[in-house]
């Protein structure tokens, strides 16, 4: 997690820093842990269903070993190039392409999110439509599907609902906002990211530590690029909610990575148990639990200690001379988070392979 507190308030010739109080702290904090545990159930819950799809919109991506040797040098090249991109172009117009860019996915990715429980709430009566989105490459017998979308009138209702907390986040960059596009990414990446076996997570798990380690602990990389990377790949809550309500600007925040990638070997745990056919779900408490315990013993370390976070400074001490898109302060998580949960502009994703049951 990460924390930042905003520019000093001045008031006549003297600064004054805002103090978090302890119930905003606990209630930032709180909330950071149940949206965190939130996309882990349920896309936990709707990967089983995924994995059995016909459907190819809904087929997940299996993560296989390769994969995840591969990941964590692919993360460090896309966190590194970023780094690069913000020392020498301006933060503005950088931040403005991304801005565009997720915008599309997360009108995307919440529709996908809303999908389900628009089918419950909606009439039965209502007129439902089937279309497809059909794109192929070659003919005849060479003919191959690049995209492959299914949608009916249910699906376009949503996107219409989407397209609208996707133009109030474009203009206002409101942290509601951003959080529900972060929400949406979280649960698809926890839903449509497979890993094939155990070994596969342990792998993957061991090489995102080291990751964390070195670009976190060694370097100013992470710090800088999370301090100026403007896009819904983070979950944020106000500390100074309970003064300052909506308009609350002092965050405490959680990347995406942190959620989406424990949250991919909890689900893995829950198709193995559920695959042993038995009414007990052992395998995936078990893992949710302890993953609870995790994130609760990093926030108390990470506020304990003042570490790894993003304190005080304000983006133009460490990024000279790179103005700033709008006034609204940078509440940014690991670009690693981008890759895990959707296809980052920089990065790479698994390729896409067909499903093969889990296996441990």
């Amino acid at each position: 997690p990460y924390e930042k507190e905003p520019k000093p308030l001045r008031t006549g010739s003297h600064a004054a820093r805002f103090v978090a109080t302890p119930e905003g702290t606990a209630l930032a904090y709180g909330s950071l842990v149940l949206m965190a545990l939130l996309p882990i159930f349920f896309g936990a819950l709707r990967s089983v269903s995924s994995s059995k799809s016909k459907n190819s919109s809904d087929m997940p991506e299996t993560i296989t070993s390769r994969d995840a040797a591969r990941f964590p040098i692919i993360a460090s090249c896309t966190l590194f190039g970023l780094y690069l991109f913000f020392k020498i172009f301006s933060q503005e117009y950088i931040n403005l392409l991304l801005s565009m860019y997720f915008f599309v996915l997360g009108i995307l990715a919440l529709s996908h999110t809303m999908s389900p429980f628009m089918n419950r709430v909606l009439p039965a009566n209502l007129p439902n439509k089937q279309y497809q989105l059909l794109f192929t490459q070659g003919s005849g017998e060479s003919k191959e599907e690049i995209v492959n979308y299914e949608f009916d009138t249910k699906d376009l209702i949503c996107l219409g609902i989407s397209s609208v907390v996707g133009v109030w986040y474009v203009i206002k960059k409101h942290w509601v906002a951003n959080n529900l596009f972060g929400l949406a990414f979280a649960l698809n990446g926890v839903e449509l990211l497979h890993l094939n076996n155990v070994s596969t997570g342990c792998i993957l798990l061991g090489g995102l530590f080291v990751y964390d380690v070195f670009w976190v602990f060694g370097t100013n990389v992470m710090v800088t690029v999370a301090k100026s990377f403007e896009a819904p790949i983070k979950l944020v809550f106000p500390q100074d909610l309970l003064e300052r309500g909506l308009s609350a600007s002092n965050f405490a925040m959680l990347g995406l990575g942190d959620i989406v990638i424990p949250g991919i070997f909890i689900a893995l745990l829950l198709r193995f148990d559920v695959s042993l056919k038995k009414n007990t779900r052992t395998y995936f408490y078990t893992s949710f639990l302890a993953y609870i315990f995790g994130l609760g013993l990093t926030i108390f370390v990470m506020h304990t200690f003042k570490h790894a976070q993003v304190r005080g400074e304000s983006s133009e001490e460490v990024l000279p001379h790179t103005p700033r898109l709008t006034h609204f302060p940078t509440v940014s998580g690991s670009p690693a988070s981008l890759v895990n949960s959707m296809q980052s502009p920089a990065g790479s994703s698994p390729r896409r392979r067909r499903h093969a049951p889990s296996d441990m």
